[in-house]
């Protein structure tokens, strides 16, 4: 199992270090999350609280993900890069192949996409997207993703996009798309994508899932491709936690390591040297 750091809700001048770190310790992935705004007052809800709060209190800071990464992959070597998750029908699938497709070639290969399909009616209308359809909408999105980056010549003729031939430089080459999500739709989207992106689960619901993702690509006969499993587990703290884990299908545990051994801290030096301390202790042990 691979070690990976999830850096939602935190201050923007602590990605670069952190990512600096990260890079020296043996630690594999960062994980950004993405929000554009933050509506005063929304009528949606959101679907991981109990009582349908956000998780986050006004004025938390969400950086743009593609500009986080590019700033940290320019100062990393092995560091990989993925989205906790990317709103993707909240914005034109153009738009999205530059700033991905930029970013990937920058950092050399080592960017993923992590996908969702949002759940704040307010913020796709903010962005001037629909919100209705929009997991539709994102298959066909990722059909358009796929050719833009595989460069030369290409045309698509869909129900949402429609275009003649062009072309878009930088073209990476294949860039790996994970789907994050709970619902029978999402966990379908992932097992015909590259991966899947957990909520905060139990290692209980994390293996059923598991069992259950794997079955979904049997029956796509996707079952011999590559397959990320990104889970953050808030039941598994400890080596053996994470062998289970890892043996119920678990590839990527994210986590935010200072938690461990100065709580929710803000200060940048608290969070560096918990980075450094989980490598020590589980990391180079795993």
């Amino acid at each position: 199992m691979k070690f990976c750091i999830g850096m939602g809700f935190s201050p923007l001048d602590h990605y670069v270090p952190i990512a600096a770190t990260a890079d020296q310790h043996g630690w594999d992935t960062i994980a950004v999350s993405d929000h554009v705004a933050n509506p005063e007052t929304i009528t949606s809800t959101y679907p991981y609280t109990r009582d349908g709060a956000r998780r986050w209190e006004p004025f938390t800071p969400f950086a743009d993900p593609w500009v986080a990464i590019g700033a940290m992959a320019a100062v990393t070597e092995r560091l990989r890069f993925t989205t906790n998750v990317y709103v993707l029908p909240m914005r034109p699938p153009f738009a999205v192949a530059k700033a991905v497709g930029t970013a990937a070639a920058i950092a050399g290969g080592r960017v993923a996409l992590g996908v969702g399909m949002g759940w704040m009616e307010e913020e796709f209308g903010l962005l001037e997207q629909p919100f209705r359809r929009r997991g539709k909408r994102a298959d066909e999105m990722i059909e358009v993703l796929r050719k833009l980056w595989a460069g030369g010549w290409v045309e698509h003729h869909g129900e949402f996009y429609d275009f003649e031939r062009l072309e878009m430089t930088p073209a990476p080459g294949p860039v790996p798309i994970l789907v994050g999500g709970l619902s029978d739709a999402a966990l379908r989207r992932a097992a015909r994508n590259d991966g899947w992106i957990s909520d905060l689960n139990s290692a209980e619901e994390l293996a059923g899932i598991c069992r259950k993702l794997d079955g979904l690509r049997s029956e796509q006969g996707r079952e011999r491709e590559p397959f990320a499993v990104m889970a953050s587990c808030k039941d598994a703290w400890d080596l053996d936690g994470y062998r289970r884990l890892e043996a119920a299908g678990v590839t990527h545990l994210v986590t935010q390591p200072w938690r461990f051994y100065a709580g929710d801290t803000v200060e940048l030096a608290e969070r560096v040297d918990g980075i450094r301390r989980f490598a020590d202790d589980v990391i180079a042990r795993y």
